[in-house]
């Protein structure tokens, strides 16, 4: 219980809610402003390019290959664990890619950041977003690195299993990873919800 209890308090963990209960304040801040915006000055709603709806489908997909890999480290399933981190890597490289295609297929359509001020809005909010996918990439990196490096034998194998401190580590990472991803959900149902009223 004890242990639990440091896990739960841990400063690592501490600080991973303060810093997504912040996003969640700026990223709110940023809807809210968006909303009063409109209304006030009776700006038209911008369209959700189609890229951002299936770039979803990417980063949902992305969250659950990092299910796959903590449920793998929990099993002690290396091949698994270091596929399943790939994947996840893999997709959210492809979500980054996806992201500045849209933002490109947006600006050859004569829709950038000066066109109006729900348009700023949607690239300011979308860009916000993908920075703190690409602040997530290093640290999932450095787990499949470590995980390609240090897992060559069953001994090492068992050492990186139990480490703690590892576990925290991507328990942490999940948490941070499926906020990225139930933000996105909200922004692309925020600006579809805000097209259809």
């Amino acid at each position: 219980m004890e242990q639990k209890d440091e896990l739960i308090f841990h400063p690592k963990r501490i600080m991973l809610f303060i810093l997504l209960f912040g996003l969640s304040f700026l990223f709110l801040a940023l809807t809210v402003s968006y909303v009063y915006i409109r209304v006030i000055n009776a700006v038209p709603p911008v369209q959700v390019p189609w890229l951002f709806v299936l770039n979803t489908l990417v980063l949902l997909a992305s969250s659950w290959t990092m299910v796959r890999a903590k449920k793998a480290y929990l099993n002690d399933e290396t091949a698994q664990y270091q596929q399943y981190l790939l994947r996840t890597l893999q997709l959210s490289v492809v979500f980054m890619c996806m992201q500045i295609i849209a933002w490109y297929l947006l600006i050859q359509s004569n829709i950038h950041l000066g066109s109006s001020t729900t348009v700023a809005f949607l690239y300011v909010i979308s860009f916000v977003h993908l920075v703190h996918v690409l602040a997530g990439i290093p640290f999932l990196y450095l787990f499949y690195r470590a995980a390609k490096k240090r897992m060559v034998d069953p001994v090492t194998v068992l050492v990186y299993f139990s480490d703690p401190e590892k576990q925290l580590k991507l328990r942490l990472l999940t948490i941070y990873w499926h906020f990225l991803d139930f933000l996105w959900v909200y922004l692309v149902l925020f600006f579809v919800v805000n097209v259809l009223i």
